[in-house]
């Protein structure tokens, strides 16, 4: 029914940038706030941004602010996340989510998860 593709991941030096999309149904953008998540090997999954249906209010996670912004085409039906000043801790595999609540945030529910991306940030 609905379906999120990760892309943008890869390999990058302390201190570089990456961009991560998350392409998505055109049902998942007319219905949900998107997320995104991480999870490094051997730790729990962790929020790090969200961006809300309508009204784009964004959220992000204390380990990223200051340093990453979300934001969402619906024409394209993707929403991405800017990465910046990238640390040796930010590596993790990278997951967008769905939420039908229609806002973001680390608490609310999300429904949908795509497969990953992996990102790797070398010191």
């Amino acid at each position: 029914q609905v379906q999120l593709v990760e892309s943008g991941g890869g390999l990058v030096q302390a201190g570089g940038s990456l961009r991560l999309s998350c392409a998505a149904s055109g049902r998942t953008f007319s219905r949900y706030a998107m997320g995104w998540f991480r999870q490094a090997p051997g730790k729990e999954r962790e929020f790090v941004a969200s961006i809300g249906l309508i009204d784009r209010i964004t959220y992000y996670s204390d380990s990223v602010k200051g340093r990453s912004t979300t934001s969402r085409d619906n024409t394209k039906n993707t929403v991405y996340l800017q990465m910046n000043s990238l640390k040796p801790e930010d590596t993790a595999v990278y997951y967008c989510a769905a939420s039908s609540t229609g806002v973001g945030g680390p608490s609310v529910l999300y429904d949908h998860w795509g497969q990953g991306t992996q990102v790797t940030v070398s010191s």
